[in-house]
């Protein structure tokens, strides 16, 4: 399991609307290639975004679906790659003064993915997800 926080100069309806846009997780989730489509109530309970992610000759297509929505402090995905893996993405945000600390939580939604995100490659996925919270702020406070 991977937990990262970071704290946003951005009330949370700001990075809401980021969360709301599908073609955005092209932007700031790391190893993300392109969004194919996107259902139009997107981010619905249910809604999937269609994305390519990988890189050079290793592409995969799947999808990300919304699990649960709680506008603008919550959202939790399930983001598939397979058979690289499935992962259970939860984000949080919660007003902290003036603006609005971010939290990422990603752990391994099914077994195979169990055997991949542990302990070891705890490390690395924090790292990743590090900098998806930076692309995420950057994005958020432009404007």
């Amino acid at each position: 399991m991977s937990t990262v926080h970071l704290k946003f100069d951005v009330a949370p309806e700001r990075i809401w609307a980021v969360l709301s846009d599908p073609t955005s997780y092209a932007d700031w989730v790391v190893g993300s290639d392109s969004i194919r489509s996107a259902d139009p109530h997107w981010p619905a309970p249910g809604s999937r975004f269609h994305h390519r992610v990988g890189t050079g000759p290793l592409k995969v297509r799947d999808h990300t679906e919304v699990l649960e929505a709680d506008p603008p402090h919550r959202l939790v995905l399930r983001a598939r790659a397979r058979p690289l893996g499935t992962a259970r993405v939860e984000v949080r945000s919660t007003p902290d003064g003036a603006g609005t600390l971010v939290s990422l939580v990603e752990t391994a939604a099914d077994p195979l993915t169990r055997l991949v995100l542990n302990r070891f490659s705890d490390s690395l996925l924090d790292r990743r997800n590090t900098e998806m919270l930076r692309r995420l702020k950057r994005l958020a406070e432009s404007d």
